[in-house]
């Protein structure tokens, strides 16, 4: 979709409330497997509580959808929070503040290449260098570039890095 077909749809007058926030409610579906789908919910008040995730988790149910992403213009109250939590694994919800996804993290010039790997990768990877699991060096769920892979713990990623005098470094981490 242009910037312009974007305006057209939903208005480009923030001040007269257009687009209106929960307009942007969109639910879009994975590039290989199109019944993996997920919400993408941009609630109106500033600082989200647990009634609007129960009435997101509602939606979801009747769509039979289980993960979704909340987009928060200030953040999520304390028992929100936990609601999101006590939620897992039946839904997975996962919260950004709108000013994370400002610019795309991926695309930043000090960023390297994050490639996740599929599970028989990684039984190839650990074969191939007679490993453990355990024996990988970590990357926490947490990581800016983690939670925008949406990598889950005991996934394993591959970071291709610029280097001076090999070309390219290539490494791997374990999600903790």
């Amino acid at each position: 979709q242009t910037l312009e077909e974007f305006k057209s749809q939903f208005g480009d007058k923030p001040s007269e409330g257009r687009p209106r926030r929960t307009d942007l409610t969109v639910l879009v579906a994975h590039n290989d497997d199109p019944t993996d789908q997920m919400f993408v919910f941009f609630p109106e008040e500033p600082k989200v509580g647990i009634k609007t995730i129960k009435m997101y988790c509602q939606r979801m149910q009747e769509e039979n959808i289980t993960r979704a992403i909340i987009v928060v213009q200030m953040g999520m109250t304390p028992s929100a929070k936990q609601s999101l939590v006590d939620m897992a694994p039946k839904y997975i919800l996962e919260q950004f503040l709108q000013q994370e996804l400002l610019i795309n993290i991926t695309e930043h010039e000090l960023v390297p290449e994050h490639i996740v790997m599929t599970k028989e990768e990684v039984t190839e990877l650990l074969a191939r260098y007679k490993l453990k699991e355990s024996q990988l060096p970590r990357i926490q769920a947490g990581d800016p570039v983690a939670r925008y892979f949406g990598l889950k713990r005991g996934q394993v990623v591959k970071i291709i890095r610029p280097s001076e005098t090999a070309g390219r470094y290539i490494t791997y981490r374990l999600v903790q």
